[in-house]
């Protein structure tokens, strides 16, 4: 194991290991997405095989890209995310472009969340949901705070948790529910192929809910043992998630017909229902809630330590850059807590949102790019851990990532329009700031 560095102004703390790894990406994978995305899959493939079939193509997606940037994290284990690729492989320009878009994308999605929550805490509360929602980031920002220890176990914590719920829930769909109506809900439903464009949404919306695996790399500096945890827990998060995710699908099928499941917005609540009667509300609205708060401490752990990166390295101002004693860098912290606050006061952002999730797509894209180049530029770097069946392994992550952002243009082409314009624009000022765009930062 590493020895420990002493906690110094402008320094992180090398503290965390696997459990964290795995929890990180599992609390950064799994949030309330899971409890709707069945329902929407079922819809356009209406068969039982082919709905399983699709979940586990999502989950090979997620466990090939997770393999390839494992290389990358192992060999690069700098805060920062996606960013620290792209500046070693590309330059200070790309990379100043890929960190600003990536902690943009965070935030979006961090106010989504703390809005959800406000959304769901409200009945029982009875204060504005926007409200809540400020009090739910600034309870996270407080852990936080206190350093990376405490954000460490607080993620540990509600993993364990939200691992537990989902799988009380699976337990309870296979073991209440009758096997004669099983049965009956099974062979309701038809097995003939779906149509290209079915199969094409369908897989869509389950890429979309494995989204988050890579959490892990944003903390790479603060494992105590990167070159080991970190690939360890990529694919380690994965194949957990996607375990997760078959057994959940698995119970839908098991108690809800098919007509029911694709009929759904929210799939979990009628199974739920069908168990434990009219009064399971409260089930989901506990399963939802155990989800969003460990995807919530995930986020705010996360995007602090893409400003962190950015302001070391001198691409913004040197007090982003600030860690106190327990390892947060608390600058950072504060301006992620603002942007995502004023994000929530805006209340209506499903257009940024549908434009953070195209983001999230391409933001791998610049790693497997960055992986490419690395491995013809620098075939002499030190790589802890191989990306297995290189290069054919990132070719076919990249053919569907691309062919996802294909599908984002055509169905909705104007938010997608957006997200390429927002990623212009921040090309256009990097260029602009950043007139020696070829310089690495010192320490990459």
């Amino acid at each position: 194991m590493a020895e420990q560095q002493p906690p110094t102004p402008g320094r992180l703390l090398s503290v965390l290991g696997l459990a964290f790894g795995l929890a990180g990406s599992v609390g950064g994978t799994i949030g309330a997405g899971i409890l709707r995305t069945p329902g929407l899959v079922a819809a356009q493939l209406h068969s039982p095989a082919w709905i399983m079939g699709i979940w586990l193509v999502g989950g090979l997606y997620a466990l090939l890209g997770a393999n390839c940037i494992a290389e990358l994290a192992a060999c690069l284990p700098r805060a920062g995310g996606w960013y620290v690729y792209a500046t070693e492989a590309f330059g200070r320009r790309f990379g100043l472009v890929v960190g600003w878009c990536d902690w943009l994308a965070h935030c979006i999605g961090l106010a989504w969340v703390a809005t959800t929550l406000g959304d769901y805490l409200n009945p029982g509360i009875g204060l504005d949901a926007h409200l809540i929602a400020i009090a739910v980031l600034l309870l996270f920002g407080a852990i936080q705070g206190l350093g990376v220890k405490a954000g460490g176990a607080s993620q540990e914590l509600l993993s364990l948790a939200k691992a537990l719920a989902f799988l009380g829930l699976v337990g309870g769909c296979f073991l209440l529910t009758p096997s004669s109506s099983a049965a009956n809900a099974l062979a309701e439903a038809p097995h003939g192929p779906p149509g290209v464009l079915a199969t094409v949404l369908a897989l869509q919306a389950v890429i979309t809910t494995y989204d988050g695996w890579a959490s892990p790399v944003y903390f790479a500096e603060e494992f105590s043992d990167p070159s080991r945890d970190l690939p360890r827990s990529l694919i380690g998060g994965v194949l957990a998630v996607l375990a997760l995710y078959l057994l959940f699908n698995g119970a839908l099928l098991h108690v809800l017909p098919m007509d029911a499941l694709a009929q759904a917005a929210l799939p979990a609540a009628d199974a739920a229902t069908l168990l434990l009667g009219a009064k399971a509300g409260w089930l989901i609205t506990a399963l939802a809630l155990v989800a969003l708060t460990g995807l919530m401490n995930t986020v705010v752990m996360a995007a602090p330590r893409i400003l962190y990166g950015l302001g070391r390295d001198g691409l913004l101002p040197p007090v982003t850059a600030q860690v106190n004693p327990g390892g947060t860098p608390i600058p950072a912290l504060l301006l992620t807590l603002v942007a995502s606050t004023l994000l929530v006061l805006i209340g209506s952002f499903e257009r940024l949102l549908a434009m953070g999730a195209f983001v999230y797509v391409a933001l791998p894209l610049t790693g497997l790019a960055a992986l490419a180049h690395l491995r013809t530029s620098q075939p002499g770097m030190q790589r802890p851990f191989h990306c297995w069946g290189y290069p054919v392994t990132p070719g076919v992550v990249g053919v569907i990532s691309l062919g996802f952002l294909g599908g984002c243009l055509l169905e909705d082409p104007l938010n997608s329009l957006l997200a390429v314009g927002l990623i212009t624009a921040g090309a256009g000022v990097a260029a602009v700031s950043l007139p020696n765009a070829t310089v690495k930062p010192s320490g990459l």
